[in-house]
């Protein structure tokens, strides 16, 4: 339709009404320049002499910049137009007398004129919408292929969806499968108006009989202006049960099917009641009157091609979730591993991350103190777990006798021992008869009662001194938490001899055995400590071997450290304080708390809570643990948080 506005409203038209009729021109005087309008319309406006003093050129070049054109009609005696009026503004120009013919030729012009500048700027519209559309797709499709939290990455794509469409609401249902075939799980929704509504997950049938069902069946999108008024030859229908429950109602609607890189539809967007005003909340039934549209073949476009980058992000953040449940049951099994080999320590390792875990997160939350502006992503947090659950798997590299080694000496060592001191016990006896034999042999009666009370007296003393050895053995046997003990009266024992079966003198103790149970602290001697120190290497190596991603690339190193000491005192680099991770020294507190306090082992009673904290505290004075961290871990009683199946 072509539109030509004259102003004055008094002028007359009847010399060129039927040429403008027959052109199909609709024509609207009006009265003043306040009524000159385009809006993005095709539009000739005519100005006559009189009136050319109420247009200013300004307002005219913003009426053709919308899609305006503008002709003047020559004064008498005027040959061309007044210098007012510049090029750029008028589009035509009728000399007077306004012969019709001319009239309508340069009427046509202008309209062209106008019609051609509406419709560019009409393509650059389209242009800038669409370059933002491609923009704001790009941008979500990196979104969500970056975001590796499946409920996270759900809720991003409905929320997608539904602000792209200005849709009030949008539910995500996802493709199942199970022994009896596919369904559709109601997996997530969300709404603008109700976000009082509960969400309640449940499945349905994937058969054509519902909306979402038959849009996963033919794998295709359905556009639907009123659900309430569906085709009677349709195979789908509608279930109001949710409007007539929460007063909500339902009209337009958009279903699109989401399809993986196989072509395989995996979900269904399910899109309802696209709004004039993003922002208007739908309470009231005047409110879904005036507020409620129907979808366009355009946002069908739009909402295929986000439902495919959905459907991919889906499929990969599924394919991660895998990937780290796989990951999880290799380290479970790792660990399992460890704690077969000593049964004693089992959940230690689990405890040491959770625990350091709960730390992290503690210093991640201080406000206060030296860690106050340290933060762990979440990424970062899991690798701290991961590092605490396969700190000691080195262990399975160290002898099996050594790794579960109870006391000082090994079982066999004592028994030979405790054989060693029942012989000598024995020959004690044995000469004690022998030498009242022979005193009876040599002298009779005479003087022998006397005689055998000193000789009672004496192998009674021999047998205590055997029988106090043999106790002294079995309490150094003992390890301790801490260094302490003196072993002088053992080693004492150990410069006594007895006469073995062959007449040959032997030490009560040999130098290993005195060296075995001189051990001040532990159970292990300084061969045996270090093949246990190894366990920290044979770790570091192993895991270093793993082609982990760059989230866990460090867990190799915070793992390695977790025995050294901030006085350089630790192993097996001995290095110092700042050269030794946050993370570790987080896991050093928690690996030694576990250790104190962890139930009865072989080689060692629990220690109660306050002795252990109180050894923890030695150890920050004597610079081997951080002060701070200890203060946030006794603090937050992160100790409290242990877990095994962490």
């Amino acid at each position: 339709m072509k539109f030509v506005l004259l102003h004055p409203a008094s002028y007359d038209t009847s010399t060129i009404a039927d040429i403008l009729a027959a052109e199909s021109v609709r024509v609207q005087p009006i009265d003043s320049p306040e009524q000159v309008r385009a809006e993005g319309v095709p539009t000739v406006l005519v100005i006559d002499p009189e009136s050319r003093p109420a247009y200013h050129p300004d307002s005219l070049k913003r009426f053709v910049d919308s899609g305006g054109a503008v002709v003047l009609l020559g004064a008498p005696n005027e040959n061309e137009p007044p210098e007012q009026f510049p090029d750029q503004v008028v589009a035509g120009y009728i000399p007077h007398p306004h012969m019709p013919r001319y009239y309508l030729l340069t009427l046509r012009s202008a309209y062209r004129s106008a019609a051609g500048r509406v419709e560019a700027k009409r393509a650059r519209n389209d242009l800038q919408n669409r370059t933002r559309e491609i923009q704001e797709l790009t941008r979500i499709g990196m979104a969500l292929s970056t975001e590796r939290d499946y409920n996270a990455l759900l809720e991003q794509i409905i929320t997608q969806a539904r602000v792209i469409t200005g849709s009030d609401a949008c539910s995500l249902y996802l493709v199942e499968e199970d022994e009896n075939g596919k369904f559709l799980r109601f997996k997530i929704t969300q709404s603008f108006s109700r976000s009082d509504i509960p969400f309640v997950e449940f499945t349905i049938p994937m058969t054509p009989d519902s909306i979402a069902g038959y849009v996963a069946t033919e794998g295709a999108p359905l556009v639907i202006d009123d659900v309430y008024f569906l085709p009677p030859d349709v195979a789908y229908s509608f279930n109001q049960s949710f409007d007539e429950k929460y007063g909500y109602r339902s009209k337009s609607m958009m279903a699109i099917p989401m399809k993986d890189h196989k072509d395989e539809t995996i979900g269904v967007l399910q899109l309802i009641n696209r709004k004039r005003q993003h922002d208007a909340r739908l309470l009231e039934q005047e409110d879904f009157d005036a507020q409620v549209i129907p979808y366009t073949p355009r946002l069908v476009e739009l909402v295929s091609a986000l439902a495919g980058q959905a459907a991919v992000s889906i499929e990969n953040s599924q394919l991660y979730e895998d990937i780290e449940r796989l990951f999880e049951g290799f380290v479970r099994a790792a660990v399992t591993a460890i704690e077969q080999r000593d049964p004693t320590t089992f959940g230690h390792s689990g405890r040491v991350a959770s625990m350091t875990v709960a730390l992290a997160k503690t210093v991640d939350a201080a406000s206060r103190g030296l860690y106050r502006h340290t933060n762990f992503t979440r990424d970062e947090i899991r690798e701290i777990r991961y590092a605490g659950l396969l700190h000691d798997f080195g262990k399975v590299g160290v002898r099996e006798q050594v790794l579960v080694k109870a006391k000082k000496l090994y079982p066999p060592d004592l028994a030979v021992i405790k054989q060693r001191y029942a012989f000598i016990r024995r020959t004690a006896d044995a000469d004690f008869y022998r030498q009242r034999m022979e005193y009876l042999e040599a002298n009779g009666k005479d003087g022998y009662d006397a005689f055998a009370a000193t000789l009672a007296e004496s192998n009674e003393k021999a047998l205590n001194d055997l029988d106090h050895f043999m106790k002294l053995v079995l309490e150094s046997n003992e390890p301790t938490v801490l260094p302490e003990g003196s072993f002088e009266e053992l080693i004492a024992f150990a410069d006594s001899y007895y006469q073995d079966l062959d007449g040959k003198e032997q030490s009560y103790l040999t130098d290993d055995e005195v060296r075995y149970l001189t051990i001040r602290k532990g159970s292990l001697d300084d061969a045996e400590r270090l093949e246990i120190e190894s366990h920290v290497t044979h770790t570091y190596r192993f895991l270093t071997q793993i082609p982990w991603t760059k989230e866990l690339q460090f867990i190799p190193q915070i793992a390695y450290g977790h025995h050294e000491k901030l006085n350089g005192r630790g192993y097996p680099r001995k290095v110092h304080g700042d050269q030794i991770p946050i993370q570790t020294r987080m896991m050093t507190i928690s690996d030694i708390f576990d250790a104190l306090t962890a139930s009865d082992r072989p080689y060692k009673r629990a220690v109660p809570l306050d002795r252990a904290i109180k050894i923890l505290n030695s150890e920050v004075d004597s610079d081997m643990l951080d002060p701070d961290l200890f203060d946030l871990f006794v603090d937050a009683k992160v100790f409290e948080k242990a877990d095994p199946d962490a």
